[in-house]
């Protein structure tokens, strides 16, 4: 179980996303050429914009599996929207997201949030239908070669298994999110949704 709160995070979650254009030039602010002159002087900052890309409003297309890691092969097909905005001048940032499933639509957000010294990313999920539960132990990894991958620990039936997040084919406008479980520590890999993002503006 995560030692953080969803109290706290949805207090904090609640500020950023009150006023996002008071906040995205409050960042761009942040980000002026002395911090990014600043940051790419030190070894592993480049890192520090690895989520660049997705700053904007982005239309989601998505495929979830049914059943996860019950062998199943039916899919439900859905579109959305997100929303994202950097924080923290770039050591932060936030997804709005809206997820259009068939009969029962929800929301949630993703809070992401950099270490500067071990130079990786962590996730964390924050979910409409459930907004009283504690927050999961957040997804931890970075890009390379163009390729975002993340793992974690998550809960399918009772029972706990490692997670992945990959993010890969990121253009200006463009990009692919999917997620996977392992029942086996990561022998093997069950993708259970997939998302396709175009950007909007």
């Amino acid at each position: 179980m995560s030692i953080y709160q969803p109290s706290v995070m949805i207090a904090v979650l609640s500020l950023c996303l009150a006023a996002p254009g008071q906040l995205a030039a409050q960042t761009h602010q942040d980000s002026g050429p002395g911090v990014n002159q600043t940051d790419s002087a030190v070894p592993g900052l480049s890192r520090l914009h690895d989520f660049d890309f997705l700053v904007g409003q982005w239309h989601a297309h998505h495929l979830k599996l049914k059943q996860r890691l019950a062998n199943s092969h039916e899919w439900i097909e859905f579109d959305g929207t997100l929303s994202s905005q950097p924080l923290m001048g770039s050591y932060s940032n936030v997804d709005d997201t809206v997820l259009n499933v068939p009969g029962a639509p929800y929301r949630g957000v993703a809070l992401r949030s950099f270490d500067a010294k071990t130079h990786q990313w962590s996730i964390w999920w924050l979910d409409s239908r459930t907004p009283s539960d504690r927050l999961d132990p957040p997804m931890v990894g970075g890009f390379h070669n163009g390729v975002g991958t993340f793992y974690g620990e998550d809960m399918v039936k009772g029972k706990r298994v490692r997670a992945r997040f990959l993010w890969s084919n990121i253009t200006p406008t463009s990009g692919h999110w999917e997620q996977a479980d392992s029942p086996d520590e990561g022998k093997t890999w069950e993708t259970n949704w997939v998302q396709d993002i175009t950007r909007v503006r």
